[in-house]
């Protein structure tokens, strides 16, 4: 947005809101009030469910502000969940309430504009949880409000916005996760390391695991409905093309449109693709070429427009191949070489030969880095308190954390330009260090879209 327009709103919303309520010791434990990161959340969906309680279990954490278009409802990935802006404030004050022992607490403030978070002075970080399409513009607005940001995957909706999100980060000195917690999963590091020195050969292809699109959509039947009552449509949104309001339009379900989303390309590939990087060794670059290997999409005219079945090829510059498809467990990453083979998902690790499950890998070999030493997670459920753990030391520190702005960007690369390929029906040549397309101006064009005033960035 412009340097004008935001100046103005942050003004606006910092006179806004009042003093920070005065919390019992009691409410956070031994941290004294100077060593807390005080934290505001933008969006409160189904992520929500998983990031909000990560945060809250922090005693060096105080959550001070939610933030959402959506008052409350249902609608989302599970259709008995109850969520949005006033559920995700009344889960904030139960939890404090309880951890004081008192039965009641009034500290956290709800808000619609994700620019009255940003305004608050005593707001350290921020949690965006929101659709992709909304990442970037809220990113390096936070960025240059001076916030910390811990941004949910994938960390954009182009590869442009991603550029622009690395220069606004690392201009303004800010730490930045990226929300792909399955890299502070232990399981997935061993597996990493065991590829990464050696054990498996010389590593040739490298396969990542996409799942099934979980909504299927009305198809090309859908007409307009009336906005419910309590939902903000025009700033939901917000950068993105204006359109009429269905109710598959937003929430969970943004994800299958690609105004909003790159499909499970992105939502899994964010995790898949993620791993596949960290066992290649490849996190600050990419493949040099994408092609599709079958990929289907949607009917034209359907409301849902990403890929129904995703599948593409692409190819780094040591000739390593790798594959991107939508196939059984649905998330992870193969990886095979000259002697044998290692695949990491969330049942844990698996080789062939079964060796490798016991190999040790020493002092003086390559190691990745530890999301918090000490504390070894391997439980699916667990590696999301154990990122945002990752995240809160990095912002004490100053140091990155295990997932940077420029990983999860070139990470969130490779989903774009696999989208690319798929919809195109042809190869797709690469520059990692330019990062632009070469040849080929029809696909160079749809590394961006334009935003909508005021959210251009």
């Amino acid at each position: 947005m412009s340097q004008s327009t935001r100046r103005t709103f942050i003004k606006s919303a910092a006179c806004a809101v009042a003093a920070p309520t005065i919390v019992p010791r009691s409410v956070f434990g031994a941290n004294a009030p100077s060593n807390r990161i005080n934290v505001g959340f933008i969006g409160l969906g189904n992520q929500s469910k998983v990031d909000l309680p990560a945060f809250l279990e922090n005693d060096d954490v105080q959550v001070l502000a939610v933030c959402d278009v959506n008052t409350g409802s249902i609608g989302y990935r599970v259709p008995e969940d109850f969520l949005g802006r006033e559920p995700g404030k009344q889960s904030v004050e139960a939890y404090y309430a309880d951890k004081s022992h008192s039965g009641s607490y009034k500290g956290c403030a709800a808000y619609t504009d994700f620019r009255e978070v940003l305004g608050r002075d005593d707001i350290d970080a921020v949690v965006i949880i929101t659709p992709d399409h909304w990442h970037a513009t809220m990113t390096i607005a936070a960025a240059r409000a001076g916030k910390d940001i811990y941004c949910e995957k994938p960390l954009s909706l182009t590869v442009e916005d991603g550029k622009a999100m690395v220069k606004a980060v690392r201009e303004h000195k800010r730490i930045l996760q990226t929300g792909s917690q399955h890299r502070s999963n232990d399981n997935m590091r061993r597996g990493c390391e065991l590829v990464r020195n050696g054990r498996i050969g010389d590593l040739e292809r490298i396969t990542a695991y996409i799942a099934e699109n979980n909504f299927t959509g009305p198809g090309t039947s859908w007409m307009p409905m009336p906005v419910p009552k309590g939902f903000d449509y025009a700033m939901w949104l917000g950068p993105a093309p204006k359109a009429p309001y269905h109710e598959d339009r937003c929430l969970y379900k943004f994800r299958f449109i690609e105004e909003y989303s790159g499909g499970q390309t992105t939502n899994f590939g964010a995790h898949s693709l993620d791993l596949a990087q960290l066992g290649h060794g490849s996190e600050l670059t990419g493949p040099l070429e994408f092609t599709d290997a079958g990929s289907e999409w949607p009917e034209s005219g359907s409301l849902f427009t990403t890929a129904t079945r995703v599948a593409f090829h692409a190819r780094y510059a040591d000739g390593v191949e790798l594959i991107c498809e939508t196939r059984p467990p649905g998330f992870g990453a193969r990886f095979e070489g000259s002697e044998g083979w290692v695949q990491v998902d969330s049942s844990g690790v698996h080789a062939s030969p079964k060796s490798l499950l016991t190999s040790v890998i020493g002092p003086d070999e390559f190691h990745l880095p530890v999301a918090v030493p000490g504390k070894p997670v391997t439980r699916y459920d667990r590696v999301s308190p154990q990122h945002v753990r990752n995240f809160l030391d990095a912002v004490k520190s100053r140091q990155d954390p295990i997932e940077p702005v420029e990983v999860g960007h070139r990470t969130a690369t490779i989903c774009h330009l696999g989208n690319i390929a798929m919809k195109l029906k042809r190869k797709i040549k690469w520059d990692p260090e330019s990062e632009q397309i070469i040849g080929d101006d029809e696909a160079a064009g749809m590394l961006k879209r334009p935003k909508r005033e005021p959210w251009e960035i």
